[in-house]
């Protein structure tokens, strides 16, 4: 099942105290950016976060699945109501990704 776009978007919304928050389809779901930086996926009308050490630590215990088969563990985020916790866990994994990379024109 397909994610819809409205509940991409309410989650974009919900995280928009991060940063500039975007998303993008892929693969018939969705990508979630935080200035330029990939750190989460909507799978099937469900948020999963990338893990870092440094989320583990902030909010040890919370869930973790692969949003599709095959594909490694991602933090399962089961209440995207709570914009505190979304921010704050947002925040903390972005600082923890690389820098994204920028294309090179040929």
């Amino acid at each position: 099942m397909a994610s819809r776009l409205e509940y991409v978007q309410y989650v974009a919304e919900q995280l928009s105290g991060a940063g500039e928050i975007t998303y993008k389809k892929m693969f018939g779901e969705y990508g979630l950016y935080c200035d330029s930086k990939i750190f989460a996926n909507i799978s099937d009308d469900q948020l999963f976060v990338k893990i870092t050490e440094a989320g583990r630590s902030l909010f040890p215990g919370l869930p973790e699945a692969p949003p599709y088969p095959g594909a490694k563990d991602y933090f399962l985020i089961e209440n995207v109501d709570d914009r505190d916790f979304l921010t704050a866990l947002t925040l903390t994994t972005c600082q923890a990704l690389p820098e994204a990379k920028t294309k090179r024109r040929i």
